[in-house]
């Protein structure tokens, strides 16, 4: 997920991606071990991650956007949703915004 320009939308919160932090080579667990150490959310377009751990495990809430890609333009209009379903996100909870469809092209 390209976080600069959606981290821009999400105003009055510390937005980073995990290319920034080190992370790129973290996967699902390990990923939230590290994330919760820093971080109160974990925001991801990886629906399966929630299946994969057991969240209540980690001190650290899981936001999970559902859409057909992580480019921006199909991003970019769920800011709203992201910014009203972060304060709900609470260590070892998961929540879902978004929808997998999209007919705005590629």
């Amino acid at each position: 997920m390209r976080a600069a320009p959606l981290a821009r939308t999400l105003t009055g919160h510390d937005v980073t991606d995990v290319r920034r932090r080190g992370w790129a080579t973290l996967k699902n667990g390990r990923l939230l071990a590290a994330a919760q150490d820093e971080f109160d959310v974990l925001l991801t377009v990886d629906r399966g991650i929630s299946f994969q751990q057991h969240l209540p495990n980690f001190s650290i809430g899981l936001l999970i956007v559902r859409a057909p890609s992580n480019r921006l333009k199909v991003l970019l209009p769920l800011a709203p949703d992201i910014l009203a379903a972060l304060p709900f996100c609470t260590p070892g909870t998961v929540r879902v915004v978004g929808t997998v469809e999209w007919r705005g092209g590629a």
